[in-house]
């Protein structure tokens, strides 16, 4: 039987203050959604100022990135490379980038997305936060 590493409510909180704190340093205003590797909603923090769309699409790219244990991006630039059959997935509506996995040890063990400024910016930011909690989880 292998060991099943998963985040703790501790670390969710760490992710998305890191996120928090790096989108504050940054003057963005955006929405944060961090799921466990199923891809299950585990928090999700609106910043004063971000859109109210924002929020339902950072849960998606989080959702994406989960589920697909690849950052999002790379499935939009599949679907840019004309690979459109993806859009009939149901993780598709995430598949915008900013949306990130986080691999602890080889394992998926959750996800990171992010709304609200230009979608690298989100990426940014959102590989911010899991560096900075991988960095703590040493």
């Amino acid at each position: 039987m292998k060991t099943k590493h998963y985040l703790t409510a501790a670390d969710v909180e760490t992710l998305v203050n890191a996120a928090a704190q790096y989108a504050t340093a940054h003057d963005f205003n955006v929405s944060i959604a961090v799921v466990d590797d199923s891809g299950t909603l585990l928090m999700m923090k609106r910043m004063d100022g971000a859109s109210v769309l924002s929020t339902q699409i950072c849960q998606e790219k989080a959702y994406s990135a989960a589920v697909s244990r690849r950052a999002t991006k790379a499935s939009e630039d599949m679907i840019r490379d004309g690979k459109i059959g993806f859009l009939t997935i149901n993780a598709a509506k995430g598949m915008l980038e900013g949306g990130e996995p986080i691999v602890y040890q080889e394992q998926v063990v959750g996800a990171v997305g992010i709304s609200g400024v230009q979608s690298f910016q989100d990426a940014e930011i959102a590989r911010h936060a899991i560096q900075y909690f991988l960095e703590q989880s040493t």
